[in-house]
């Protein structure tokens, strides 16, 4: 019979894995968004019919614009089209790394039954993130359950990160960290909240981005920004908040510690990820929005707020040692 410490070292493997995994197909799915790719399959499970999509058009039955009546733009374009089963083909794979991460999670209904419930629990949400994504096709890229669908992937990550500390506690139990300030996580709590709203301006200035072309047609990247609502200049302003928040958070974290723990690493990295997300915001911002950047920038948003999570819930598990 395999000792404790084995099964826990595996689940947490997988759980890491599938994490990356993850945040790799929120990348994904912006590049899908950013390059217009979203319809480039206009059916949902198949791709033009078929499970493996073509890659020329004279594959496609002569009357396919016929046959996609009422399914959006059916012009077939190789390139969109690939993206966008590319993009369901790693959404499937992570489908897969979810249900290892459940099965993984089965000897822990004999020590932490939380783990096994959480683990359930994601792996029923992903299937209601696949049932999302149909309807997302259906709507033709409605920009409300595209917002919608990009939340339900925020939390799902929040639940893996929960479930993965919540796992391997002892990783923090040893971590000395009395010279963090009282107050230290109620900052971060704060932290975490102005970036959730700044994910959230950012989420509607993207739909306002496909009203804007929708609406005026207008495709040059460049003059968007003549078009933005309000909400843009408070979501650019509102980044040296995040800014100095976070320096802070991470300042005091470093001073608190001297040993190279994993919550010290974090917090490097949060200082990384937001000085990087501004860099890319301000690229967005300065060169009439790229499209190569915009993806970048909402998987950076996703991995600050993962990052943010990572600490609280890490120093919460310090803390609960100390007493």
């Amino acid at each position: 019979m395999p000792q404790a410490s084995d099964f826990i070292q595996k689940f947490s493997r997988i759980g890491f894995i599938t994490i990356l995994a993850v945040y790799l197909l929120i990348f994904v799915g912006g590049v899908v968004r950013a390059s217009g790719s979203g319809m480039g399959c206009p059916d949902w499970p198949t791709c033009f019919g078929k499970l493996i999509p073509p890659t020329q058009e004279s594959e496609l039955p002569a009357d396919y614009h016929q046959q996609y009546i009422g399914y959006g733009d059916t012009t077939f374009n190789p390139l969109k089209t690939w993206t966008e089963y590319l993009n369901r083909l790693l959404g499937a794979s992570i489908g897969l790394l979810i249900l290892t991460t459940l099965i993984r999670s089965i000897p822990f209904r004999q020590t932490d039954k939380t783990v096994f419930n959480l683990s359930l629990g994601v792996f029923l949400l992903v299937g209601f993130q696949g049932w999302l994504g149909s309807r997302v096709v259906a709507s033709e890229l409605k920009p409300a359950l595209i917002s919608a669908h990009m939340i339900v992937a925020l939390i799902i990550v929040s639940m893996l990160i929960y479930t993965l500390i919540r796992s391997r506690q002892d990783w923090f139990t040893a971590i000395n960290m009395s010279g963090l300030p009282a107050g230290w996580r109620k900052v971060l709590m704060f932290a975490i909240g102005f970036t959730l709203l700044q994910v959230t301006m950012g989420t509607q200035i993207r739909e306002a981005v496909d009203g804007i072309t929708n609406a005026n047609e207008i495709a040059e990247r460049n003059i968007w920004r003549e078009h933005f609502p309000i909400i843009f200049y408070v979501h650019r302003s509102f980044s040296s908040i995040i800014l100095f928040t976070n320096l802070w958070l991470v300042w005091k974290l470093i001073r608190s510690t001297s040993s190279n723990n994993l919550l010290r690493r974090a917090g490097i990295g949060l200082a990384v990820l937001v000085i990087i997300a501004i860099l890319t915001g301000v690229t967005l911002d300065r060169l009439g929005f790229p499209a190569f950047v915009q993806p970048f920038h909402l998987v950076l948003a996703n991995l600050i707020f993962g990052c943010q999570l990572f600490l609280l819930i890490g120093t919460g598990y310090v803390m609960k040692a100390r007493r």
